[in-house]
């Protein structure tokens, strides 16, 4: 039986907080082809600048969530949304007063929010990306930087082998608050997990890599493959650059200008390590993931309904 239903997602990231609408578009084969962007909404609340710096989130970002939150419980109510799910990472996961704030919003709005854990963030955006990968026999690593961590999934002959997370991400580098010893413990984890794998490549997600690898100079831009060495490039070109003329050049947002450069130092980084040649860019991230997910659990219960009759 076709599924005629609208879910909803919404990520409550370290650096912005995301609304994304998808509906059932048609009966292809890939869940990707099937579901159909309605809207997608992102607000830079930056939750992550003030837990990083005061240890929770201040009265002001709490009062602008919970705001967001009151608006996007409208916008699904507008779209008809029948299933949804709210998932808050790093920042809400550091944040010491992050259950009140979360208890207060639930009380307003309605809206239940789940504080998810980085590997299960990690298999989320996996479970998406996965129908993207067109080698799925290949050795990929899957990396998602975000503003408070970065979440890596191993894939080896197309089989997801690990789910790793690690307090490493862009407004958690420019907040000085990556803890010593994580780079290492991140090089020395993944060293020891490709040793005996060759040829691995990565698979790039979040919104900074996106925007990268619309900034290279690609001839063939239909492979959504950023070489590394083009990624190295503009990471030199970037760098010494202040936010200010990052946006003045580059046409960049505010919220991007300072987040892109250690976003790029992250995936050069993991690069280096697994001699990674390029960066698959799929453009998909963790509320597509979520959607995904909301899908499969609907069209298994439409299953067992009708295995029951």
């Amino acid at each position: 039986m076709a599924d005629n239903r609208c879910y909803a997602a919404i990520d409550i990231g370290t650096n912005a907080v995301r609304l994304l609408i998808k509906k059932v578009k048609d009966n292809g084969k890939s869940v990707n082809r099937r579901l159909s962007k309605v809207m997608l909404l992102r607000v830079p609340l930056r939750l992550g600048f003030d837990v990083f710096s005061l240890g929770e989130i201040s009265d002001g970002k709490t009062m602008k969530l919970l705001r967001l939150m009151k608006a996007f419980r409208q916008l699904m109510k507008i779209y008809e949304v029948t299933d949804y799910r709210a998932c808050a990472t790093s920042a809400m996961r550091d944040a010491k007063n992050g259950k009140p704030v979360i208890k207060k919003i639930l009380k307003d709005t309605g809206i239940h929010i789940e504080v998810i854990g980085g590997e299960e963030e990690a298999r989320i955006v996996y479970n998406n990306h996965v129908e993207c990968t067109e080698d799925r026999t290949g050795s990929y690593i899957y990396v998602d930087v975000g503003g408070g961590s970065t979440e890596i999934n191993l894939l080896i002959d197309g089989e997801l082998t690990q789910s790793l997370s690690y307090n490493i991400g862009t407004v958690r580098i420019l907040s000085n608050a990556v803890e010593e010893g994580c780079w290492e413990r991140m090089k020395s984890d993944l060293v020891r997990l490709t040793a005996d794998h060759r040829n691995i490549n990565i698979i790039g997600s979040g919104g900074n890599i996106n925007k990268l690898y619309r900034l290279a100079d690609l001839k063939d831009k239909k492979n959504l493959r950023l070489p590394v060495p083009t990624l190295q490039g503009l990471y030199d070109v970037l760098e010494p650059l202040t936010p200010e003329q990052r946006m003045e050049e580059f046409d960049l947002k505010a919220d991007r200008a300072d987040v892109i450069v250690p976003a790029a130092k992250i995936f050069l980084t993991i690069a280096e390590i697994v001699k990674a040649e390029y960066i698959h860019v799929p453009v998909i991230g963790l509320a597509d993931g979520i959607i995904d997910s909301l899908y499969i659990k609907n069209q298994e219960a439409i299953s067992r309904s009708f295995a029951s009759k």
